[in-house]
């Protein structure tokens, strides 16, 4: 499979940098960057990109004004940053063409895996496209283990009985150690869909894995729910 193609339109240098790196340490390697909405047509053009991540503070202008000029010819995703956090700028991000938003600040792994969920909806990256960067990482998160093509997840050394859909969660959560993932980012990885009205789904599948990894699945100590904002996996020895 060709190595899928990310644009980074962004006029901060230093944000762009941080992207860049987060997404190269994730096995990307193609990526361009451009800095108004100008550069940004071009090298959408020459670049011919399969995902962009476009602020929408831009010097030139609205990234959403890129964004539809971006949708009269491709459906690739696009990403919005942004500053703002009104649910009404949100909605107008995804009503003119955006597939998902993130607000700054904004962790780096959060954004290379809400990259890696798009690209996989657009059927441009699979596990097996950065195999060889899996398989160099760590595997072991506390008494947690899980195998390099994250098919299987043992604790203590003991394979566990879960779903493909449990397994994801906890890849997402072992990336992540003692960091909070909103349940949009969870179900994103782990569902590769928009996370809206899928609530019951998420808590659902969050219960039946705490009933197959904790102690006293009534009182948790490895996934804690961060009120508000989604969970954090602990994984204390």
């Amino acid at each position: 499979m060709e190595r899928p193609r990310i644009l980074i339109v962004d006029d901060e240098q230093d944000l762009c940098q941080l992207i860049k790196t987060s997404l190269t340490k994730e096995g990307f390697s193609e990526i361009n960057l451009a800095g108004t909405i100008e550069e940004g047509w071009k090298r959408f053009q020459a670049f011919e990109p399969n995902l962009v991540i476009l602020d929408v503070m831009l010097p030139d202008g609205e990234g959403y004004d890129l964004c539809k000029r971006i949708r009269e010819v491709s459906r690739i995703p696009i990403l919005f940053l942004s500053a703002k956090s009104d649910e009404v700028d949100k909605i107008l991000g995804l009503a003119i063409g955006g597939d998902d938003y993130i607000t700054k600040p904004f962790s780096p792994k959060e954004m290379a895996y809400r990259v890696k969920a798009q690209l996989r909806r657009a059927g441009v990256y699979t596990i097996e496209a950065t195999a060889k960067t899996t398989a160099a990482k760590a595997t072991n998160v506390g008494p947690f283990e899980i195998n390099s093509d994250e098919t299987e997840v043992k604790k203590d050394g003991q394979i566990l009985e879960l779903t493909a859909k449990e397994v994801g969660l906890m890849a997402s959560f072992m990336r992540n150690p003692n960091q909070i993932l909103s349940k949009e980012t969870l179900f994103l990885n782990v569902w590769g869909e928009d996370f809206y009205g899928a609530d019951n789904t998420l808590m659902v599948h969050i219960r039946r894995l705490r009933e197959k990894i904790e102690d006293n699945p009534s009182d948790p100590s490895y996934i804690l729910t961060v009120k508000g904002l989604g969970y954090r996996f602990v994984p204390h020895n």
